[in-house]
């Protein structure tokens, strides 16, 4: 009976799977499908996410929540164990394809990036020995977690409907910049990454970062939405 409810209620995550952008920090409105600490995480301006027969709205922590998963040798990890100049958190699963896609990107900006700080935890929300045999069959070489459904509630820690696979991008400060739901893709990644340089080396305001981070994704996904591949 436990393998069958997890793939449901991950199958019913997955649904509508359309690609947002989640900021959290001190940016003025959130863009559509974005939200701000103690904003609403569902983007409908004005709205109080307190309207009869309406479900309450979730908010996006500022800063990275603190949870602990099991790790691929067993035992449990905390996520504030990573501490990175620039850590990506990726929330995937075995059966989700875009997840998978997603790997190898993720593997390559660890390679080129990790002298400069950049650290990527994948958080496997799937059975274990689902994951440890995947992992093993392609060598996924950077760091895991695993959980199913204290995975599920590691997910829903960041304040946001886990809609697989979605990437978390924090600073130094583990201040959450960006939340990424959907396949991630390598200019996007660059982009943000780039600009949580300039973040960490006091060059730009945290403000100022997620501003610049929203209209750049919001523009790609216009180019992939008019140039699909």
């Amino acid at each position: 009976m436990k393998r069958l409810v997890l793939p449901i209620v991950l199958a019913a995550l997955l649904a509508g799977a359309a690609v947002y952008l989640y900021l959290s920090g001190q940016a003025a409105a959130p863009a559509t499908g974005g939200g701000v600490p103690g904003a609403p995480a569902a983007a409908e301006a004005g709205g109080d996410g307190a309207q009869p027969g309406r479900k309450p709205s979730r908010v996006i922590p500022a800063v990275l929540p603190d949870f602990a998963l099991a790790t691929p040798e067993g035992p449990l990890r905390k996520l504030s164990s990573f501490q990175h100049p620039s850590l990506i958190v990726n929330f995937w699963a075995t059966w989700c394809a875009p997840c998978r896609r997603e790997i190898p990107l993720l593997r390559q900006l660890r390679n080129e990036r990790g002298a400069r700080g950049v650290e990527v935890l994948g958080i496997a929300v799937d059975f274990r020995e689902d994951v440890l045999k995947y992992a093993a069959k392609i060598g996924l070489d950077y760091p895991l977690l695993i959980g199913e459904e204290d995975g599920l509630a590691a997910a829903d820690a960041f304040g946001i409907d886990p809609v697989f696979p979605f990437t978390v991008f924090a600073d130094a400060e583990r201040r959450i910049v960006a939340v990424k739901v959907g396949e991630l893709h390598a200019d996007e990644a660059a982009f943000i990454l780039d600009h949580i340089e300039l973040l960490n080396a006091g060059r730009l305001t945290l403000e100022v970062v997620q501003t610049l981070i929203r209209a750049e994704l919001q523009r790609l996904e216009a180019l992939r939405v008019e140039k699909p591949a």
